[in-house]
């Protein structure tokens, strides 16, 4: 065993000796040591309760003889650092959750790990690790909190944002958006809707490195708790049958994930992390994959924010094992594929039938094609990024009239402050990964617009990225960024631009002499930055490759 590098011979006597500090016995030291990677903090509301799901996996490894060895990691939450500086940091921090996790399990040895986390970036942080340091992993989530109630409707956290865009134009007032900061929120879990937690945990899931259900069991349900302790179970066993990422991690797992992402609807922001975990995993997947499989997937389930179904909902009819069983009946899926539970074909064979409400049946999907969609043309050169599944019909193929805004908040004060019209599209850029820097998510402006009623003529687009919590007429990724040299950092107020979904286009209507012209005065000085954000833009590559670090 891998622990064996600190508990065995004469020669290990000074590390047996600090192990016996921690209490471990002589009998532990024979057992396999487990690594428990919880993202627990009082930040954050989907993981103020994985000190808990951390203290049911430690029963489930002592319960199948394993010693457990828990350790914590940084996390943030991208609704606290909405709006401001902080938001910078939150891509960020998944290469820094990346590397602690390396630090902390090469400096101590162990036999195999099993992760905890549940928002944003921390899931896709602790894959990128799973997959570097190839130990015999599983994961287990904190679970999706419930949905909130105001003015006796169901609403999740991106409904609070749009409240704010009706209360700027008179339409509610002070009692109503009290009763969204007091009820929109209601239990512990990652954000209530197909955001980008719920989806990149879901993802987790249907790539193999979790159990099922792992990706929607409510986190307030005692079902989670038990998850949680077979979990721990599970992680000894497959420490003794040498299964690990490299094992789960392959093409075909990582293409049902990207099937599994089309047919749920899921937040746009999975492109940025299944490209930088197949980088991590030497798997071949770029943008031209994901369009492949989003053009040939059918999208099986809507759920909140593009509706008023929640990731509960879908968990009640049988969750993504439910998903990934019909898309296996068209072929969509590879079922022979190895996950931490057997093989694919065996977790589907124990799945509930799709109930054609929520989810629905092959022969008569939501959509033909998948809920993300990869666009293409002069002003995204390397491809862009939208949710369709989540966009109004009208603005599938619009045309409209360019706003330029170099950030985010002079955006979101034109919006709010009544400057955008009908036909217009909001073009916020130098908010990429290097530009921006960490390519801040844009859930203001697109919750403004809607606020504002007008997700059905304005659109916007962006080189930054957007909350899984957004919905509309919204690009972004788009690459080049601007502060790259970019065509988006030559568009002007006035110019014409063409969105053109079904046909996966984006084409700014300038002609090249002029654009030419433009070109001549150069793109914007790069911000002054200090600490890791100085770091960060110096070593981050474009979001086309999921803005990794160059190797």
């Amino acid at each position: 065993m891998r622990s064996d590098l600190i508990k065995e011979g004469v020669e290990k006597t000074p590390h047996r000796a600090i192990l016996k500090a921690l209490g471990v016995t002589d009998s532990e030291m024979h057992r396999p040591f487990i690594a428990v990677v919880c993202a627990a903090s009082d930040y954050v509301p989907g993981h103020m309760h994985l000190q808990e799901i951390s203290k049911a996996v430690k029963d489930g490894i002592r319960n199948a003889g394993g010693v457990p060895f828990e350790f914590f990691t940084i996390g943030v939450c991208d609704g606290l650092a909405m709006n401001h500086k902080g938001m910078r940091y939150s891509l960020a921090s998944r290469e820094l959750i990346a590397d602690s996790i390396e630090v902390m399990l090469t400096a101590h040895p162990l036999d195999g790990v099993v992760f905890i986390p549940n928002c944003d970036k921390i899931v896709p942080g602790m894959v990128l690790a799973a997959s570097r340091m190839n130990l015999p992993a599983i994961f287990c989530s904190g679970g999706p909190m419930n949905p909130g109630c105001v003015q006796g409707k169901r609403v999740g956290y991106s409904e609070i944002y749009e409240a704010i865009g009706q209360y700027s134009n008179g339409e509610i007032g002070d009692d109503v958006i009290k009763d969204f900061e007091d009820n929109a929120c209601p239990t512990c879990g990652s954000c209530s809707g197909m955001y980008t937690a719920n989806s990149m945990n879901c993802l987790t899931e249907a790539m193999g490195l979790a159990l099922p259900t792992a990706g929607t069991e409510p986190a307030v349900n005692s079902a989670r708790r038990r998850l949680a302790k077979e979990s721990g179970e599970r992680i000894v066993e497959l420490v003794k049958e040498n299964i690990r990422p490299s094992d789960i991690l392959t093409k075909k797992n990582m293409l049902n994930a990207l099937a599994t992402d089309m047919a749920i609807g899921a937040s746009s922001n999975t492109v940025l992390h299944l490209l930088a975990i197949a980088h991590e995993a030497k798997v071949d997947i770029t943008l031209d994959d994901i369009d492949q499989m989003s053009r040939k997937t059918p999208q099986l389930a809507k759920l909140n924010p593009a509706s008023s179904v929640f990731i509960t909902d879908m968990n009640a009819v049988g969750g993504i094992q439910t998903v990934i069983r019909e898309l296996s009946k068209g072929g969509h899926v590879f079922t022979d594929v190895q996950t931490v539970s057997g093989t694919q074909a065996d977790r589907i064979a124990k799945a509930k039938d799709a109930d054609g409400v929520i989810i629905h049946k092959l022969d008569a999907p939501i959509r033909k094609d998948g809920g993300i969609a990869i666009l293409s043309g002069n002003l995204a050169e390397n491809g862009s990024v939208v949710k369709q599944g989540a966009v109004k019909p009208e603005m599938m193929d619009f045309t409209g009239t360019a706003r330029v805004f170099d950030g985010e908040q002079a955006a979101c004060d034109a919006i709010l402050g009544g400057d955008i019209k009908a036909g217009d599209v909001v073009v916020i850029r130098y908010e990429g990964p290097k530009g921006g820097p960490g390519m801040p998510e844009m859930l203001a402006p697109t919750a403004a617009i809607v606020g504002k009623g007008l997700d059905g003529n304005v659109a916007l687009i962006t080189d930054g990225r957007f909350s899984g919590a957004s919905r509309g007429a919204a690009i972004g990724h788009v690459s080049p960024e601007a502060a790259e040299g970019g065509l988006i950092a030559f568009v002007e107020d006035g110019d014409k631009i063409h969105i053109d979904i079904p046909n996966r286009s984006i084409t700014l209507l300038v002609d090249d002499e002029t654009i030419a012209k433009r070109k001549e005065k150069g793109i914007l000085p790069p911000k002054e930055l200090t600490g890791y954000l100085k770091r960060y833009a110096g070593l981050v590559t474009s979001s086309n490759t999921g803005a990794v670090f160059k190797d």
